[in-house]
């Protein structure tokens, strides 16, 4: 299967592209004058915005695959470029007429079950949605096929190729969910609803919109996020440098804190290497060695000399090794294994100086 050529770039002016090339609309951070000449801010929630964009390419990956599935003669990277244009038009249309499709839909439906959605992301997917219905063949019209695995792995996989070939680019996309967004946001809950009358005014409203974008102050993030979204982006970006969250010295990336408090954090929590059912951060090993060293030596002892003394034994011979260690080695010990060989050369010394 050809891959589907890389998107050509801006724009051209409609009829001045070879036949094929798609035009598609690109932002613009400019004044819209709507409504007697009164100038719309151009602002919009740009995570909104976002999140639509990538819910496009799936979208026209799934239409691509399910009108050239069982042909022979086509596939999905054939029919992309068309198929983009195609389904662009139609949901941009689909837009600009909904708000009005809407109140007339709502004035002749007194019935609140049936009311039209407000979620630009679920009115978005019921226009997709329309459109690629229109486009399914004789198997794409098959519900078995629909839920099919293996159309969930085509799509999958024509997503993939589309984003290496850069054919729909992510800014490209951007541009034309900023377009549905404004037009299908009827509680203006995504984008500035603010008109004014002159590029003065609008400037000072802009200044302190709060749809305004800003870049993200974490270091190695570029998100552009608006004002009034910035706190939510901060409480979840992963470039955010944070205090280890088991109160350990270090401080790190949310997205590395994960990986660093399960593996090499001094305050993750583990259990006693002896069994004596104890749990601590392992920074306290040491000291739970020293603290519990008799208990750890009966349990050691126990497992040396099998049913051969009984628990007052153990204990006196636990004393006894204590102060035979002049070095201190039993309680350096980290592990059973260790404190094991320690045991078993004191015990060979106390016996040969005996």
């Amino acid at each position: 299967m050809d891959p589907p050529a890389a998107d050509p770039g801006p724009a051209k002016a409609e009829g001045s592209g070879p036949q094929g090339e798609m035009d598609l609309p690109v932002a613009d951070p400019g004044p819209v004058r709507t409504e007697g000449e009164l100038l719309q801010c151009p602002y919009c929630d740009s995570e909104a915005t976002h999140k639509l964009a990538q819910f496009l390419l799936p979208g026209l990956a799934a239409v691509c695959v399910d009108s050239t599935t069982g042909d022979l003669f086509r596939s999905p990277s054939v029919v992309a470029v068309d198929l983009r244009k195609e389904m662009v038009d139609h949901i941009t249309q689909k837009s600009e007429t909904f708000i009005a499709d809407a109140l007339i839909e709502s004035e002749a439906n007194q019935n609140p079950e049936n009311e039209m959605p407000d979620d630009p992301y679920e009115i978005v997917s019921i226009f997709m949605d329309d459109f690629s219905s229109t486009k399914r063949n004789i198997i794409g019209h098959v519900s078995g096929w629909l839920l099919s695995d293996s159309r969930d792995d085509k799509i999958d996989d024509f997503v993939q190729e589309m984003e290496m070939t850069r054919f729909w680019p992510l800014e490209r996309r951007e541009a034309i969910a900023e377009v549905l967004l404004k037009n299908v946001d009827i509680k203006t809950k995504f984008h500035c609803p603010e008109k004014y009358e002159n590029e003065e005014r609008l400037a000072e409203h802009k200044a302190q919109c709060s749809f305004r974008p800003v870049t993200c102050p974490n270091e190695g993030c570029r998100a552009k996020v608006s004002v009034r979204c910035m706190q939510d982006h901060d409480a979840a970006c992963l470039f955010k440098i944070l205090q280890c969250e088991q109160n350990c010295e270090k401080r790190l990336l949310r997205r590395d804190m994960d990986r660093h408090c399960v593996t090499v954090c001094s305050m993750r929590p583990m259990k006693c290497p002896f069994g004596c059912d104890s749990s601590f951060p392992e920074t306290n090993l040491g000291e739970h060695c020293s603290e519990s060293l008799q208990l750890h030596l009966i349990k050691v002892l126990q497992a040396i000399h099998k049913k051969c003394f009984t628990a007052d034994e153990l204990k006196d011979r636990a004393l006894q090794l204590e102060k035979f260690d002049d070095h201190g080695k039993l309680a350096k010990a980290r592990d059973a294994r260790s404190l094991t060989n320690i045991v078993k050369d004191l015990e060979a010394k106390m016996k040969s100086s005996s």
